[in-house]
């Protein structure tokens, strides 16, 4: 059992396997959170007069402390994660739009998500069950960098992404707010310093909790649609997320941008820009609620097996309104956040997708995703010598072999007042495979 060690610089109280971590975290600031400062002296000053004690891999957050409380200790205590830096100023997302300029391939556009850092799993950390936290890692890692409205909010407005135990105490932060009620009764209202698999549910609770609108997508067989968060009255453990709530979520409809797929995925472009700007003119707030039975069965299906999937994707990185540059003729840095993509036993992060026409006019789609068990070392030397990255990356319908996929996605904007107490309940979209 690792000892304790005070800081040298902070002089905070924490196990000696992790003193290395967060001395280095000290160097790491930015040299424009200086104003911070007095803010941290006072919440760690507020730390110490809570008496919380860290034994030797823990810290306690006391059951009496206000929520206002545990909060600010929170802030005082997080550390951000370490993770290998890819040299490059954008990053592996700068190094794959450069992959695929280089290609002379005029029948391919490719649509990116902008900068994200990679957080690959530890063998001596999380190896084996850690993939849903690194997830959200690399989705926050995008949100900070991107969106200055949730780089205020998010893990306290400390700018940086918090390490695993961290993460893990804001979900509890966010189930003692209210926010996925029945999966933090499923965990005991308790996850820090376990290996509990996560999935989407507990994805979309700790961005829901800091007003980021998270939605999730179902996708399934119509047999299985019972299973899934979108349909109430069951009480089985949804099969695509590992660790979840026993009971079913009742399903309230979300009304958002990608509701434009919702409601003509089988429909050719100009009529999906007809529903957008339809669809802009009659709601802008984006509040979830209602009482409609889900939008997706309200067509019929045209498109076979998981190339339903493949389209949702397209279509939520092809939002005309959140493109922000063209790189060349068919490579678009969009304004959408990556995709948390959750199947049974594993998660990733999809970051783009790309569209070819192959010769025989067929259409193709490929998912680009970032995957937590590959080596963040091995993916920038790949792009960089524009060699095995394909391997990698590159994810074709035949690669989709699962019965059922989940998919949290997060829209523009931040929630407030009514439509934050309607965030507290996780619900979902069914989508039939």
């Amino acid at each position: 059992m690792d000892s304790s060690v005070n800081c040298p610089f902070c002089h905070l109280t924490l196990p000696s396997s992790q003193l290395q971590r967060h001395a280095n975290s000290h160097f790491d600031e930015d040299d424009g959170l200086a104003e911070k400062d007095e803010q941290l002296a006072r919440d760690l000053e507020l730390a110490q007069q809570l008496s919380i004690q860290p034994p030797s891999s823990t810290f306690t957050l006391q059951e009496n402390n206000t929520m206002d409380e545990k909060i600010s200790c929170l802030i005082a205590l997080q550390y951000r994660s370490s993770f290998y830096h890819v040299k490059s100023p954008g990053g592996l997302i700068s190094l794959l739009s450069n992959c695929f300029e280089l290609d002379a391939d005029t029948n391919t556009t490719v649509l990116l998500s902008g900068y994200v850092d990679h957080f690959q799993s530890l063998a001596s950390e999380d190896a084996g069950w850690g993939c849903g936290w690194r997830n959200i890692q690399m989705l926050s890692s995008h949100l900070l960098s991107h969106r200055h409205d949730a780089s205020e909010l998010l893990f306290g407005g400390s700018g940086f992404v918090p390490d695993i135990p961290f993460l893990q105490r804001w979900l509890e932060i966010a189930w003692e707010k209210g926010f996925d009620a029945l999966g933090s009764h499923h965990f005991n209202n308790s996850v820090y310093g376990s290996k509990h698999w996560i999935g989407t549910t507990e994805c979309a609770a700790i961005f829901r909790s800091f007003g980021l609108r998270a939605r999730i997508v179902d996708f399934g067989p119509k047999e299985l649609q019972s299973f899934f968060l979108s349909v109430p009255g069951t009480s089985l453990t949804p099969p695509v997320v590992t660790a979840n709530a026993s009971d079913k979520r009742k399903a309230f409809q979300v009304y958002g941008p990608m509701d434009r797929y919702l409601v003509g995925r089988n429909s050719d472009v100009s009529q999906l820009d007809s529903i957008v700007n339809d669809q802009s003119q009659s709601s802008t707030n984006y509040v979830a609620g209602g009482s409609d039975q889900s939008m997706a069965n309200r067509f019929p299906r045209k498109k076979e097996g998981h190339q339903v999937l493949l389209d949702w994707v397209w279509n939520y990185f092809s939002e005309e309104s959140l493109t922000t540059s063209v790189q060349n003729r068919h490579v678009v840095i969009t304004n959408r956040v990556p995709l948390y993509f959750q199947h049974d036993g594993h998660s990733r992060t999809i970051v783009g997708i790309q569209f070819r026409r192959q010769q025989n006019g067929v259409p193709q789609h490929n998912l680009l995703i970032l995957d937590p068990a590959h080596r963040t070392v091995a993916l920038e030397r790949s792009l960089r010598e524009n060699a095995g990255w394909k391997k990698l990356i590159k994810r074709g319908a035949h690669t989709l072999k699962k019965p059922q996929y989940q998919l949290c996605y997060i829209d523009p904007g931040i929630a407030i007042g009514e439509e934050m107490e309607q965030l507290k309940k996780i619900d979902s979209v069914f989508i039939e495979f």
